[in-house]
């Protein structure tokens, strides 16, 4: 292996897991909103399911404005 093509190895690794990162981190905060919104609106005896989807549009809704101020960061 020339000592060229390591760093560029590592390089991609690191990327690889901080995007595998972030993956894991939107699916578990989506499921942790879906789950709560469920609670929700099961202790507040609402008939329509309206937590259940506000809760994971709030949740996306701060992960991308945390996605753009944290690579806005990098530049």
């Amino acid at each position: 292996m020339n000592p060229s093509e390591q760093p560029k190895s590592r390089s991609n690794t690191s990327e690889l897991m901080r995007y595998a990162g972030l993956g894991a981190q939107i699916f578990v905060t989506i499921g942790l909103a879906v789950f709560a919104g469920f609670k929700l609106d099961k202790w507040l005896r609402i008939s329509l399911p309206l937590l259940v989807w506000l809760l994971p549009l709030l949740a996306v809704s701060a992960l991308i404005y945390k996605l753009v101020k944290d690579t806005s960061k990098r530049k």
